[in-house]
C-alpha cells in the first residue's frame, strides 16, 4: 500500500490539551465552533450545563452536513430537546469527548466534508 502526504488548506487542529484547542499556531482558552474555512471563539460561553437551544441554531448558520460536539474530557449527551434545530434540518450530530472530536474534524475536514466541530474545552 502506498501513502501519500495529504494536507488541509483549511483550518487543522494542531493540538489540545485541558482548557486548550489550538487550532494551526493559534491556542484558543475558550469554547469555540469551527469549520474548516473559520473559527468561532466564545462559543456556549457558560459550559454544557448552561447549553441552549439558541446554542445550536446558531450552528445552523455554517451550513453543516454533520455537527461534531466536543463535550470536554468526558462524554456528556444534550437533552434532545437542545438539538431539535440540528434534527429538523436533517443534519447530523455526533457527540464525543473533545479529543476525539478534533481528531474527527481533522479527518472529515481533509476529505472535504463541510463538517462543524463545537468543542467544549474544560
Amino acid at each position: 500500500m502506498k501513502f501519500h502526504l495529504s494536507t488541509s488548506a483549511g483550518n487543522v487542529i494542531t493540538g489540545t490539551g485541558p482548557g486548550w484547542v489550538r487550532v494551526g499556531p493559534t491556542e484558543y482558552r475558550d469554547n469555540l465552533v469551527l469549520t474548516p474555512s473559520h473559527v468561532v471563539p466564545g462559543w456556549a460561553p457558560n459550559g454544557f450545563d448552561a447549553l441552549m437551544e439558541a446554542d445550536f441554531e446558531q450552528l445552523l448558520a455554517q451550513n453543516p452536513e454533520l455537527v461534531l460536539l466536543g463535550t470536554g474530557r468526558g462524554i456528556r449527551f444534550p437533552h434532545p430537546r437542545l438539538t431539535r434545530a440540528l434534527v429538523a434540518a436533517r443534519i447530523g450530530l455526533e457527540v464525543m469527548d473533545t479529543a476525539a472530536a478534533c481528531r474527527t474534524f481533522n479527518i472529515l475536514a481533509a476529505e472535504g466534508r463541510q463538517v462543524t466541530a463545537a468543542l467544549l474545552v474544560d
